[in-house]
């Protein structure tokens, strides 16, 4: 009796497309380092119960307006290269760690890549053709090391709303490079004038949501925070038929970490773990247990967790700061 429930089952699941829920993505941002990584490092991914990595190797640009992107050079750090992009999804994935490729890019003095603008047609395609080179170069190696995902870009809101057409077309040649899951990952206030996600598998989205101005805000309070965004993600979800995922999300444990999570001011010293903690479990709250919901990649960490993070530091790492735990028991569960 019970083979033949199991069989009704599963012909039930598969003709009418059941809804029950994969495991979430449960990721980290992996930040680049000098050095290659060991299964040393990748340790505390796994015991944190990360099933997912995002890889992010990088390109610079010297200013706003310069068109030429420079990357997989021998001055960069090793893990912003080709060859450690590489080497640090091999590590991961041989513990069982699931990978994106997140090419992105940096801006000389740290200026926000979504002001990245052109002022001539000359330089819009010398841009676009520098920026095929250096995102088609890790569609090739997405696909070379069977990545399940590959972000084609990060927060480039006027480099998307000037050249739409240009991004449609860089998709296709992607496509015809790599054949895992695509997203793009939109800044929290971009996300709804993005024009292609029809094209890509996950509307990606960088999560920095203001949610409290509270000093040390509530979860409950975070949860009211949450409210209007998360009714615009639903559906902005079903309008295109695809999953979100939030391609970073992450506080800083700091006072009114809540208020502008993007926000990385050095003025902003005061340690406030309790604050960090609050915010972290009302997203994970909010989410985790939404059908519609992908998933996520935590901002960010580092690949020497031992001295990385700590209760005396105000930066976005979770590492070996409370909030750690409550990572931890989420991905488990999830």
């Amino acid at each position: 009796m019970k083979y033949i429930k199991f069989l009704f089952l599963s012909f039930f699941c598969v003709t009418q497309s059941c809804t029950a829920q994969a495991s979430k993505i449960n990721g980290v941002s992996f930040v680049a380092s000098r050095i290659p990584v060991t299964d040393e490092h990748v340790n505390p991914v796994v015991s944190i119960h990360a099933n997912y990595a995002a890889i992010m190797p990088f390109g610079f640009i010297k200013d706003l307006k310069n068109p030429k992107i420079i990357h997989n050079t021998e001055r960069q750090w090793f893990g912003e290269t080709r060859a450690g992009a590489k080497q640090y999804a091999e590590r991961l994935k041989a513990q069982g760690i699931k990978i994106m490729i997140k090419p992105q890019i940096w801006v000389w003095h740290g200026e926000f890549t979504g002001f990245i603008k052109m002022e001539t047609e000359t330089h819009w395609k010398a841009l676009e053709e520098s920026y095929s080179t250096f995102i088609l170069e890790y569609a090739d190696l997405a696909q070379e090391i069977e990545a399940e995902s590959f972000c084609i870009g990060t927060e480039l809101e006027q480099f998307v709303a000037n050249r739409p057409e240009y991004w449609l077309k860089l998709i296709a040649k992607i496509k015809k490079i790599y054949k895992g899951k695509l997203t793009y990952a939109a800044n929290w206030d971009e996300f709804k004038r993005t024009p292609f996600w029809n094209a890509l598998d996950y509307i990606g989205i960088d999560a920095y949501f203001p949610v409290s101005d509270s000093k040390t805000p509530t979860v409950a309070e975070c949860l009211e925070g949450w409210k209007t965004h998360k009714d615009v993600m639903k559906q902005l979800s079903n309008r295109y038929n695809k999953p979100v995922v939030f391609t970073e999300f992450g506080y800083r444990s700091v006072d009114f970490t809540g208020k502008e999570p993007w926000k990385f001011d050095r003025s902003m010293s005061v340690v406030n773990l309790e604050a960090r903690t609050n915010t972290t479990k009302a997203l994970f709250e909010a989410f985790w247990k939404e059908d519609w919901f992908a998933g996520g990649f935590i901002w960010k960490w580092f690949h020497d967790h031992e001295v990385s993070g700590g209760i005396s530091n105000s930066q976005f790492t979770p590492q070996n700061k409370p909030v750690e735990k409550i990572i931890k028991e989420y991905y488990r569960l999830n």
